[in-house]
């Protein structure tokens, strides 16, 4: 269902009526005759209510925090030499709390719950001890690693190669999207790391490629969303054809009752990390942009980004049309800009990001496939050009921005 109203005609010049708030949770013209527009809730298939109030929110300064005080540095936890020095030369020198907390227990064998804010090193979290267990036994021990987004899933396979160079250690990612042939023939080696979205693991277990018995560990990473975009068949699937005797890691931002009949389901007695600190990030100002009457809303739009302090913006939409549309007309107007969304093809999908994180185009506007797991550096700001089916999601999307200790700024258009 089409929920954003602007992607379905063109947008009025500037000076006409002003656009109102319609049941679907997007804009459309028309004039308001003297009323206010107000929110309006949503039914179940069309999303959830969200109160504007929920947008709005001040960045906490740094110095008022509390300061977070690792128990361990990299250095101090029991791994292979050379995969210490991989850490050293990316940079690391302190563990963020997520990584302090689980890298121990996973080191341990013991089946772990992760629950963390977006953009708190999760990746690393369990890449590092995991790299350092296959190096222990590297002719038996393989990992299976399953993420709800092709762009995560490569993100991931990205990160592995960083930490594993030298080790002669081999992945392969497993996502649609992709050649199968050349996944195909991947496979017919031996990979340590199988990194994958569920639906094509699936396809490449059925057709006895891929052998989840032989695999003792496996990461269900962003557990909540493959939940959300309706994957658990195919998790039960998979989780069904391991071994019993297995080691189980989970990663979710949000534990719901659905998520909590997972981990009972697929875990055995685990450790819980829990170091969300709130529902969105601290250092992330959060506020709203009201359209003004007579205001266009692109017009809006496009005079915020003209602000030098708007120099990497990633702006999210409801709708693959949408969001193409909106780039091409912040192109027209002679912005830098790039689109990612699910009617694009692999290769430009990677394009686009890539063009983003390097700076060449200052405007990344996206559907929610962009919203989880990716680490993009330095975004200044992340405009929600469209209000996002679920606060779940908001939170997602405005992480984003202010990474690691930097400060960020996200904007809800209402």
């Amino acid at each position: 269902m089409n929920t954003n109203r602007f992607n379905r005609r063109p947008s009025r010049p500037s000076g006409s009526a002003h656009r109102t708030f319609r049941p679907s949770g997007g804009f459309d013209g028309g004039s308001s005759r003297g009323r206010t527009p107000r929110p309006v809730r949503r039914g179940a298939m069309m999303g959830q209510f969200i109160h504007p109030s929920k947008f709005v929110h001040k960045a906490i300064i740094t110095e008022e925090v509390e300061h977070f005080i690792p128990e361990h540095k990299f250095d101090d936890f029991l791994i292979d030499p050379t995969l210490k020095s991989r850490i050293t030369s990316k940079g690391y020198i302190s563990p963020t709390p997520i990584q302090d907390k689980s890298i121990p227990h996973i080191l341990k064998g013991q089946d772990l719950v992760g629950i963390a804010n977006t953009g708190t090193g999760k990746t690393a979290a369990f890449l590092i001890p995991l790299i350092h267990k296959v190096l222990q036994n590297p002719t038996k021990e393989q990992v299976l690693i399953i993420v709800p987004t092709r762009e995560l899933a490569i993100q991931i396979d990205q990160e592995f190669k960083e930490f594993s160079r030298g080790m002669k250690m081999f992945s392969v990612c497993c996502v649609g999207g992709m050649s199968i042939g050349k996944q195909i023939q991947a496979l017919r080696y031996h990979n340590s790391f199988i990194i994958g979205t569920p639906g094509r693991l699936k396809d490449l277990i059925d057709r006895k490629l891929i052998k989840p018995a032989t695999f003792k560990t496996i990461v269900l990473d962003e557990a909540d969303r493959m939940l959300d975009m309706g994957f658990v068949a195919d998790m039960r699937f998979v989780m069904s054809l391991m071994p019993k005797d297995r080691h189980t890691l989970f990663f979710s931002a949000t534990i719901t009752n659905d998520v909590e009949h997972l981990i009972r389901e697929f875990l055995k007695d685990p450790v819980r990390i829990s170091v969300k600190t709130g529902e969105t990030a601290k250092n992330v100002d959060q506020d709203v942009v009201k359209v003004a009457l007579g205001k266009n809303k692109f017009d809006v739009l496009h005079d915020l980004l003209s602000q030098k302090e708007f120099s990497k913006v990633l702006i999210f939409g409801r709708t693959k049309h949408g969001v193409e549309k909106l780039s091409q007309m912040l192109l027209a107007k002679g912005l830098m800009a790039e689109s990612i969304h699910g009617n694009k093809n692999h290769g430009k999908r990677q394009q686009a990001l890539r063009s983003f994180k390097e700076g060449t185009v200052q405007v990344l506007v996206a559907t929610d496939v962009a919203a989880r797991g990716l680490d993009i550096p330095d975004v200044t700001h992340v405009i929600n050009f469209d209000i996002p089916a679920t606060y779940e999601d908001y939170v997602h999307r405005i992480g984003r921005t202010g990474r690691g200790d930097k400060k960020g700024k996200a904007l809800t258009f209402v």
